[in-house]
């Protein structure tokens, strides 16, 4: 790699799946408070919601992945209406 064309912050961070609780080691110049411990090393850690660990075209299976009560909001407002 040449020296100097990456940025200062340009580290190793780990980013964690919420909807499976993968986590994959890589590094990148996102902002993050958060740290996790990694195959005993901390890291800074970003919080994703899906990934290819859990995405639906990645992994062949078709799965609802509900992070914030979409799918609830959705039936409140619109579940009574489809049982007509």
């Amino acid at each position: 790699m040449k020296k100097g064309i990456h940025p200062e912050n340009y580290r190793p961070v780990v980013f964690k799946d919420m909807s499976n609780g993968d986590m994959f080691l890589s590094r990148s110049t996102c902002k993050t408070n958060d740290t996790v411990e990694f195959e005993g090393e901390t890291y800074p850690v970003v919080k994703l919601e899906i990934s290819s660990t859990s995405h639906p075209f990645y992994t062949g299976k078709s799965k609802l992945v509900d992070t914030a009560g979409r799918v609830d909001k959705f039936m409140s407002r619109y579940g009574k209406a489809a049982k007509k």
